[in-house]
């Protein structure tokens, strides 16, 4: 039998882009390009003067424009990625106790993370399986409701909207839309805080985060940081971990702390290019395009089926497709990635005998058809 790994696919079939990471993603190569070229001019230049500042008042004006943000709600960033955004949001934002909607591993550290935090109360946990979702429910003494747009470990994406009668008791929206954000729809108004990082469908690299902040949540911001400034207040907030400080910088357009350049320079041509396209609107198309393109093909397949059978809870950003137990996902992934083709490998905590596609805007979605036909290639010729 022929080793599934040294399989040759022709070339005809191949995608002209073999790039389908869940994150890091692809990144273009008019980025790349546009790396290059402003570079020169502004690689190695202070983040505090001028040049910069006005590639981070670009972004900031972008993301304004791509989301459709309303009056009052502002642009922040900071360094350290949605990781980091996490102990901000334990910190700066949650009052007293949060109520965490889990159903995978990176809705999970968030939950988790707000368990950690000693100068909170523990937060209530709604738990689901893998595949599924399930949104925190109302509660007295809740102050934030926090949960994920994208599951990027399980490929499900779960609504974005106010828990009823939140809003009347004064809590927090909060929304990790790290693999969600510029490629599923949102509605901003039903958050408060709806953060990201640039390394999936903004197309860049990783290390900063971008949050989107209504005026309730800087109010938040500035409250808990004056509490936690008296003397003999239990809360410390580190000046790296400060939404405060973040906010101030991000009015004057700069970081806390030095940022990576080169993220900056290929994050502002990604927007600039997501708008110039036709913005949210265009962008959630596409995807929806490619992920569909995936799903149809798995549910016609004699091998394969979407890992997330709720049709309404599929990703449209990162696509989750089960193998059969005949056949070893690990070794399409192999087969595949020594065509060219990589990053199709499933999220390694679930632990499922499965393929992961990222379908973000940069990935074209005649690549992601092309994709499909390679897989039937390589199964066929095992």
């Amino acid at each position: 039998m022929t080793m599934v790994h040294s399989v040759t696919i022709p070339r005809s079939i191949l995608p002209s882009d073999g790039r389908f990471g869940s994150g890091p993603s692809k990144i273009r190569v008019d980025q790349m390009r546009t790396l290059f070229e402003a570079g020169t001019d502004l690689m190695g230049t202070s983040h505090r003067q001028p040049p910069i500042k006005h590639l981070v008042a670009s972004i900031q004006e972008g993301l304004h424009d791509l989301f459709s943000l309303p009056d009052g709600y502002e642009v922040v960033l900071g360094n350290g990625g949605a990781s980091a955004f996490w102990d901000i949001v334990s910190c700066c934002l949650v009052r007293q106790r949060a109520a965490c909607g889990s159903y995978g591993s990176f809705s999970g550290s968030f939950a988790t993370t707000m368990a950690a935090a000693p100068f909170i109360d523990d937060p209530a946990i709604y738990e689901s399986r893998p595949g599924t979702y399930r949104l925190p429910e109302y509660m007295d003494a809740v102050d934030a409701y926090c949960w994920a747009h994208n599951e990027t470990s399980t490929g499900v994406a779960a609504p974005v909207r106010r828990v009823a009668g939140s809003a009347e008791q004064g809590a927090l929206t909060i929304i990790d839309a790290t693999s969600g954000a510029a490629a599923l729809p949102v509605d901003i108004t039903q958050t408060d805080a709806y953060y990201c990082s640039p390394q999936k469908a903004l197309g860049s690299d990783g290390g900063l985060w971008i949050a989107m902040l209504s005026p309730a949540a800087i109010e938040r911001a500035d409250i808990i940081q004056r509490e936690a400034n008296e003397a003999g207040s239990a809360r410390w907030i580190p000046r790296f971990l400060s939404l405060q400080l973040a906010i101030n910088n991000s009015r004057k357009h700069q970081t806390l702390n030095t940022p990576a350049i080169a993220t900056l320079i290929m994050l502002e041509r990604q927007v600039r290019w997501l708008n110039d396209k036709g913005g949210l609107t265009w962008s959630t198309a596409r995807c929806t395009q490619s992920a569909e393109t995936l799903y149809s093909w798995a549910t016609r397949s004699d091998f394969a089926a979407p890992f997330v059978t709720d049709p309404d809870a599929r990703s449209h950003a990162v696509v989750t497709i089960d193998l059969d137990d005949a056949i070893d996902a690990n070794e399409i992934v192999a087969a595949l990635a020594a065509n060219g083709i990589r990053d199709t490998f499933g999220y390694r905590k679930l632990g499922r005998n499965q393929l992961r596609v990222g379908v973000f805007p940069s990935v074209e979605p005649g690549d992601v058809e092309a994709l499909t036909h390679c897989i039937d290639y390589v199964v066929e010729h095992r």
